[in-house]
């Protein structure tokens, strides 16, 4: 029999094939530190980009306002989109100087005396403590070691080597440098992604179309990249929005409480906010630790406003603007949140949330899809008390569990009669043991 020549060399390119990816796998298997430099340096090459790309998404519901806003005021489709891009830009350059000239000159003079001022904080804090322990007769050499130990190596890494100290201040304003200079290219990509949208998306669906064999296919595509893009918008920009509003109220009332570093405190709660379950607690310890080492009194105060606030926020604010734009229960964000943050570290306690409600959506409609097919309810309430589905589809119920409960003090039958039958009659066999059987006419005791 004789084997085409096209059949030979189709097979033989398939083994060529083949074989080179076996050797690539096996090259990168060996090399796995290399390759993990050489994806690291890639990412951090399109730091910028992914920082573009980062700030459109967010702004991108602002430019969309406003640019309706100017297509309905009749100007021109062109015009709008580029004041609608400049508006937005415009918007996220004032925030940042408006961050600049409240916040960092709060932390520059806030900061720097806070550090030199904590090894006396300490000390201080540590005497009073003392002081209370004497006064009660206990011993105090606890106390004193600590303080020493915790005072000597702050003063040690106060007072390190100038040259390392030089050489770290000399990477830190490169570093700092660097990253001025991938958030100036990241305004120009985001600037270029906003002015260009519309084409982006229109290249990335005509993809999508050719890719996919049948239409129905890419209808269902398009409906869950929406469906994410609703969590994620409507969870990041919600998150935002409430930890301002969080930062705001809690600068206001600490100033009004006479707290000390009120500004540098918002700014740290404020921040924490962001991260969901755990962002209060990582904000709410360093600040209490710092108004403890200032003021006990002020530190109490303040952990009582932190969990007013917080639940201020966890059922008023919260729900006002996230509303339920994840569709997760409370056990399924702390899941995500420790998941995540193993996974991803910081960025896993940001996104980890969206990225598992993400998940959980396209599992959730997997399996509503395979339950239509089947004829099935979809609701899980359904399935609470379900015994099994026979091959007709037919639906088998548990009864309801039934627990039977008699009168406390009411009755013959409550239960306060039958501890005082029993008191009264311990050994009677009428009420407390079965009839003995009765004797029978062949028993000769009888």
């Amino acid at each position: 029999m004789k084997v085409p020549i096209k059949k030979i060399l189709f097979y033989s390119g398939m083994v060529l094939l083949g074989l080179v990816v076996v050797f690539l796998v096996c090259r990168v298997l060996l090399n796995l530190d290399a390759l993990g430099n050489t994806v690291r340096g890639i990412f951090g090459s399109l730091r910028a980009i992914v920082l573009g790309c980062v700030m459109a998404y967010l702004l991108y519901p602002l430019t969309r306002f406003s640019e309706q806003f100017l297509l309905y005021h009749k100007v021109r489709k062109k015009t709008a989109r580029s004041l609608s891009t400049a508006f937005s830009t415009f918007v996220l350059l004032a925030l940042i100087v408006l961050f600049a000239y409240f916040i960092i000159p709060q932390l520059v003079f806030n900061v720097p005396p806070l550090i030199q001022n904590l090894p006396n904080m300490v000390s201080d804090f540590s005497q009073r403590i003392s002081d209370y322990l004497t006064a009660h007769g206990q011993p105090t050499t606890i106390i004193t070691t600590v303080s020493e130990k915790i005072t000597a190596a702050f003063n040690a890494w106060l007072q390190d080597d100038p040259l390392s100290a030089l050489v770290d201040l000399a990477g830190r304003v490169a570093a700092a440098a660097k990253s001025v200079l991938n958030f100036i290219i990241g305004i120009i990509v985001m600037v270029y992604l906003l002015m260009s949208r519309d084409q982006f998306v229109g290249q990335g669906k005509k993809i999508l179309f050719a890719l996919c064999r049948k239409r129905s296919t890419c209808d269902v595509i398009l409906k869950h990249l929406r469906a994410i893009n609703r969590i994620f918008s409507g969870f990041v920009s919600g998150k935002l929005l409430d930890s301002l509003i969080i930062g705001i109220i809690c600068g206001i009332c600490l100033s009004l409480l006479h707290m000390p570093y009120a500004m540098l405190i918002s700014v740290i709660v404020g921040i924490t906010n962001i991260i969901p379950v755990f962002g209060p607690f990582f904000g709410a310890i360093p600040s209490a630790f710092i108004l403890l080492l200032t003021d006990p009194g002020k530190c109490l105060i303040f952990i009582v406003f932190v969990i007013i606030l917080q639940q201020v926020d966890g059922n008023i604010i919260g729900p006002k603007i996230l509303g339920d734009s994840t569709g997760l229960s409370a056990f399924w964000v702390l899941f995500a949140l420790l998941l995540f943050n193993h996974l991803m570290g910081f960025w896993g306690m940001l996104l980890g949330v969206p990225l598992f409600a993400s998940f959980y959506y396209l599992l959730r409609e997997f399996i509503n899809a395979r339950l239509r097919k089947k004829s099935l309810p979809l609701e899980t309430q359904e399935y609470v008390h379900v015994s099994g589905i026979d091959e007709k589809g037919s639906i088998s119920y548990l009864p309801p569990p039934v627990i039977e409960f008699h009168p406390l003090f009411r009755g013959e039958d409550s239960l306060w009669a039958r501890l005082r039958r029993r008191l009264r009659h311990p050994l009677s066999p009428s009420q407390d043991s079965p009839p003995d059987n009765p004797p029978s006419d062949d028993d000769p005791s009888s």
